[in-house]
């Protein structure tokens, strides 16, 4: 494998909403590939690094998710640098915080993450006292890739400060690797806290060398977990079906048209549980339905042109959540919560010269309605909004800089006689970064994004005519190389610095208000990502993210951010070896500092051990199967997730047995 350190962009990370990467051999990608997003360097460790472009950007591959053998999306992506997941011990009420926005102790959202299925937009719903809404289970998905920081989302949306969570589904090319025929596979996992079971099943057909059709139906059950002393932690039980349906094609003699059909849904059904899913305040129990479902429609153009890659997604995303109050009537818990989102984005990609300067343009726009249902809880209304967004990456020698640009305007109705209110704004960034020809590269960028209001802004005069706006920062270098300190060895490092400042604040208020809302938030943060791996098949891999900030208010007081990040260290080390590699044995250790929880008492810091093994028989009658064994907060210690309620703590040592088999 040759590792190469090339220039990179906006623009490329963009095209994530080309089409997504298949199964990635041991190569490197240059600008001739199909669906370029940069050069992927390949690393020996459970992670690849994604190297070449100012975007930090990480991507967690079918393997890893099968090897992590999570129960949630939350607790998969909180891996990754800067991403933490809040009350984590059910789909429900869990939520996903990335470089200190995003989930917080109120809502499951602030609007300044994006979550997207298969380019379907979910879970950005500010429900009260409700997790993200991404009630999805990781056995659906392929991959899931993470954008930090706004540089990477100005084709995903506006408002974007902390970054993007984008998962694709599996494909049926993923089991018949192209062949008519059909292909399968059955996986079964078993935890032994909380009895867990899971039961994901796989069916594809390709019909042609041209159509595949796929059906996934994973069952999720767990029972009330226990903590590190052996106490149940309440209401950390649940029952999660979940399906997904997709068809692909490919039509034209030069194989220049794609399509792809998804349908994901997933079920959660509660009773007699708490409203409040973070905390268990009493505000009285509810029996909950949870049903959430994605629908999207993928058509790709990519004749031999340099000038054309055309793409157009139309998706559609439904959430509903019916609660009723198990005694008396309280207008809060009988509360029943819709939202339908349609989107259609069409985008071109074209690679094209002028004088010296290379150019990868990308050019689109998108369409966006939300309809949301009117509740005691929350307003309705209706939330229109259109967006063009333009990306070149422009390079020459080495140099590349990259200026990306995005326009939204944004119309909202109320439901309820509350008025019609219009906004727009202009916002964008520009990149640089230089290549040295020896590995090793720095990059740079500055963005400035405007967060339009919402729909739950109705009603409040000043939040519903205020833009928030937000500006980034970052600086980093990164370097990659075969033999870079022994022979036949391979290292990949990157690291960056950043700074976030929100102004003209609307999401959050002053402490002890609920309407005067806070003058300034500033976050300073360093990531950095590494794998080094020896001939032997010994690998080690690192994600470091440690930050500060300050919240202040219209007065001047200042005082911590109240969101802000715990500092995390997580280090894997191990080995892969056998015939083919089929053993791989890792050990993994994740420490955390300067923790606090929801109410911001603060909290030791902690040290939390897990073991990862993972069997493929190569040959025989096991072949096609592969066993993995993971055992979780292996020393069973007690302690209390960051920023999570002192009544939910973390899940004491879990073991769980994972059984696949391909067919």
């Amino acid at each position: 494998m040759t590792i190469r350190s090339m220039r990179g962009t906006t623009a490329l990370v963009c095209l994530s909403l080309a089409t997504p990467l298949a199964a990635q051999d041991d190569t490197t990608l240059t600008l001739d590939d199909e669906a370029f997003l940069g050069t992927i360097v390949l690393t020996p460790g459970r992670r690849d690094l994604s190297f070449g472009s100012p975007v930090s950007r990480t991507v967690i591959d079918e393997e890893e998710i099968a090897d992590r053998q999570a129960g949630t999306v939350g607790q998969l992506v909180d891996s990754v640098p800067s991403v933490q997941l809040i009350n984590g011990t059910s789909p429900q009420g869990s939520g996903v915080q990335i470089r200190g926005f995003g989930a917080n102790t109120t809502f499951g959202s602030d609007q300044k993450i994006a979550i997207q299925i298969d380019g379907a937009s979910v879970g950005s719903e500010e429900i009260y006292r409700v997790g993200t809404q991404l009630f999805t289970d990781p056995q659906l998905y392929r991959e899931v890739e993470v954008l930090r920081g706004t540089i990477g989302s100005f084709a995903y949306g506006a408002g974007i400060v902390g970054g993007v969570i984008r998962l694709e589904t599996k494909d049926p090319e993923d089991f018949t690797n192209g062949q008519p025929g059909v292909a399968g596979r059955q996986v079964l996992e078993l935890s032994d806290n909380g009895e867990g079971l899971t039961s994901s099943t796989t069916l594809a057909w390709q019909a042609t060398d041209r159509i595949g059709l796929l059906a996934n139906y994973t069952h999720r059950t767990q029972d009330e977990l226990e903590d590190g002393d052996g106490d149940t932690i309440p209401n950390s039980d649940f029952d999660a079906p979940s399906l997904l349906l997709k068809a692909t094609g490919v039509l034209g003699d030069d194989f220049e048209h794609e399509v792809a059909l998804s349908y994901t849904q997933t079920t959660t059904d509660e009773n007699d549980v708490p409203y409040d899913q973070f905390a268990g305040l009493p505000f009285g129990n509810v029996d909950r339905t949870t049903e959430t479902r994605q629908v999207a429609l993928d058509y790709r153009y990519d004749p031999v042109s340099d000038l054309v890659d055309l793409r157009a997604t139309l998706s559609y995303a439904d959430q509903e959540i019916t609660s009723a109050p198990v005694a008396g009537f309280n207008p809060l818990l009988d509360a029943d919560q819709r939202y339908e989102t349609t989107k259609l984005t069409i985008s071109n990609r074209a690679a094209l010269a002028t004088g010296p300067l290379a150019h990868d343009l990308l050019i689109g726009a998108e369409r966006l309605r939300k309809e949301r249902a009117d509740a005691t809880s929350a307003p309705g209304g209706r939330d229109d909004r259109y967006a063009l967004f333009l990306v070149d990456e422009m390079s020459f020698g080495g140099f590349s800089v990259t200026p990306a640009l995005r326009y939204e305007n944004s119309t909202i109705r109320s439901a309820t006689g509350l008025g019609t209110f219009d906004d727009a704004a202009l916002m964008g960034g520009l990149a640089l970064g230089y290549d040295f020809g020896n590995g090793f590269a720095v990059f740079a960028s500055a963005a400035q994004t405007a967060g339009l209001p919402i729909i739950d802004d109705l009603g409040d005069p000043t939040r519903i005519n205020t833009a928030e706006q937000g500006r980034t920062y970052e600086l980093g270098a990164e370097y990659a190389a075969d033999g870079a300190i022994l022979t036949g060895d391979r290292l990949a490092i990157r690291g960056n610095l950043y700074t976030t400042e929100l102004s003209d604040i609307t999401s959050y208020t002053v402490p002890g208000s609920t309407t005067q809302t806070l003058d300034r938030v500033e976050i300073n943060g360093l990531e950095l990502e590494a794998s080094y791996g020896l001939a032997n098949g010994v690998y080690t891999d690192l994600a470091f993210a440690m930050a500060s900030g300050r919240e202040t208010d219209p007065g001047g007081a200042s005082r911590e951010w109240r969101n802000l990040p715990a500092d995390r260290l997580q280090v894997t080390l191990g080995r892969r070896f056998g015939e083919g590699e089929q053993y791989d044995l890792g050990w993994e250790v994740v420490h955390t500092a300067d923790r606090r929880d929801s109410n911001g008492a603060e909290l030791p810091d902690e040290t939390i051990h897990n073991l990862r093994g993972t069997w493929r028989p190569e040959g025989g009658r096991l072949a096609g199967t592969e066993f993995r064994l993971g055992v979780e907060n292996l020393f069973d210690e007690f302690y209390v997730g960051h920023l999570a309620s002192p009544s939910r703590p973390a899940p004491g040592r879990t073991v769980k047995l994972t059984a696949s088999v391909a067919f």
